[in-house]
């Protein structure tokens, strides 16, 4: 069985909800991308019943706070319980190469060194190159440089054992040279900051970021089967779900997706 997990759908400044972060399970073993702004990640796993011990990769797909931070209490947690002998083998880290130095200056800084001498002994960082393949979990994921113009940033997409194309670009809208990689997938990952009608409220534009509209078109366009939209404004979260549907599907004729935080999917 594959299920994936949304950990969190919310934006950077969101406070209702956690910041976009999710985890995808095969076999009981769990390869988390991203972690959210703090230590709310250690709720949201314990809140969604994954064990720290199943997870034993982690992805971290750029340096903004609400996707690294949470990724420093990973650290700190897997090393408490490598050291209290509960974590069998060994917890490897991914991200692009220049995201390597300052993750660990931060690990470094916040983190005490009993648990900072794990890293080359049972915790592992390995820095991505642009079109890298790494073999994890039985997958084969190809990583690729999403071109932000924010802060380097990296996706991936990966075929599933059910032989389905499961495809995450990021917290930014789709640009052309993802089009190997998102065309006709069978799961789209993508972000929408808000509802076009409110795009002169949030300006989601300003912060290279789009809307529920801009994104269903695009996906409309690749001819995508699963879209699931995230990353999104908070503001009026109990009617999110029912407010972008019904703006997506006068746009997108696949199936449309507006999670919850901690909703599953099975793949």
């Amino acid at each position: 069985m594959e299920r994936l997990i949304i950990l969190g759908t919310g934006n950077a400044n969101a406070t209702k909800c956690y910041n976009t972060c999710f985890a995808m399970e095969t076999e009981g073993e769990y390869f988390l991308v991203d972690a959210g702004g703090g230590n709310g990640i250690l709720a949201q796993l314990d809140r969604a019943g994954i064990d720290m011990e199943a997870i034993h990769h982690i992805f971290l797909s750029h340096e903004h706070t609400d996707h690294l931070l949470g990724m420093v209490w990973m650290f700190r947690m897997i090393g408490a319980r490598m050291r209290q002998g509960s974590y069998e083998g060994d917890l490897h880290f991914y991200c692009h190469r220049d995201l390597v130095e300052p993750f660990l200056t931060i690990v470094r800084l916040t983190v005490q060194g009993k648990f900072v001498k794990l890293i080359g002994d049972r915790i592992h960082i390995h820095p991505l190159e642009d079109g890298e393949e790494r073999q994890l979990l039985g997958y084969t994921l190809h990583f690729f440089d999403i071109h932000s113009t924010k802060a380097k940033q990296y996706g991936f997409t990966m075929k599933l054992k059910n032989g389905k194309i499961f495809t995450f670009v990021g917290d930014e809208p789709y640009r052309e040279h993802e089009y190997p990689y998102a065309a006709q997938a069978d799961w789209l990952l993508h972000e929408a900051f808000c509802l076009y009608q409110e795009r002169d409220r949030f300006k989601p534009y300003e912060k290279h970021h789009t809307t529920v509209q801009d994104a269903c078109q695009m996906a409309q366009e690749l001819k995508v089967k699963n879209l699931i939209l995230y990353h999104t404004e908070d503001e009026n979260l109990a009617r999110r779900k029912e407010l972008y549907t019904r703006e997506g599907k006068e746009w997108f004729t696949g199936n449309l997706y507006i999670p919850e935080d901690l909703e599953v999917f099975e793949l």
